[in-house]
């Protein structure tokens, strides 16, 4: 028998292990699959079809896997799914697909998700990414791995942040997010360097920090275009995997990048 409180509401079609607890006030809908471990503190309400990994956490007042705010819904049955060793905090709200973005929004695993962030529909959030108090992202928006969005951030539809990213409080994302960047609202919202400590703390050596701060002295502080800039760093034999990674980035950019 799972841990559920005499207050919270489970349906019978749910799929909750035993190994979870939810709290009171809960409701959990039909079409809810839960991994091994989670908890869900209080007042928690997740929505389906939902499927859940293992071990992770939900505080007060969240909402999870409601229908997505898209003027163009009309109740089809798309998806949620969430991975493993996420915090979820208080107030947070994660809506599902719609058809037209290919019907899944997709949170990985390892992230912190803070209070009032909401993740809109068709959205999809990489590995050990963070999402601090009040960051907005409107549907179709990637977050990469390592990440980091901070307070208060809306971020418009489509956009992608990409990998090892910093961006600041406050800052209005209507651009693509160079990977390895720092990008705030304080230097009028460009990119101001590469994320140095961040890639430290993560382990990167020496030789690959060298690399990637070499790619944005020709991206950011030549006088070469975007163009110009990515067809130096291409003629470069040893550039590595990251840099490679970062033209990648930029050619694909459908918006343009934050330079």
């Amino acid at each position: 028998m799972m841990n559920v409180h005499p207050m919270a509401i489970v349906d019978p079609g749910a799929k909750i292990p035993a190994s979870c607890k939810v709290g009171p006030y809960c409701i959990i809908g039909p079409d809810v699959q839960m991994g091994e471990g989670c908890h869900l503190v209080s007042h928690v309400t997740i929505e389906g079809p939902t499927k859940i990994g293992a071990d992770n956490a939900f505080f007060p007042f969240c909402a999870i896997g409601m229908d997505p705010q898209d003027v163009t819904y009309k109740g089809e049955p798309t998806r949620l799914e969430i991975g493993d060793h996420n915090e979820i905090r208080e107030c947070v709200t994660i809506n599902r697909g719609t058809l037209k973005g290919g019907g899944l929004t997709k949170v990985g695993s390892h992230i912190l998700i803070m209070a009032y962030t909401h993740i809109g529909h068709d959205s999809v959030i990489g590995d050990h990414a963070m999402l601090v108090n009040g960051a907005t992202l409107g549907g179709h928006v990637t977050v990469e791995e390592w990440a980091v969005v901070g307070a208060l951030c809306p971020v418009h539809q489509f956009v992608r942040i990409g990998a090892h990213s910093y961006v600041g409080g406050g800052t209005t994302i209507t651009q693509d997010v160079l990977p390895f960047s720092m990008t705030s609202a304080a230097r009028d919202t460009h990119a101001y360097g590469m994320n140095k400590v961040g890639l430290e703390r993560r382990g990167f050596s020496k030789e690959r920090i060298r690399k990637i701060q070499h790619a944005y002295k020709v991206l950011l502080a030549s006088k070469m275009n975007t163009s110009q800039a990515l067809e130096k760093l291409k003629s470069e034999a040893d550039r590595g995997k990251d840099v490679a990674m970062l033209i990648r980035f930029i050619e694909a950019s459908e918006r343009g990048v934050i330079k």
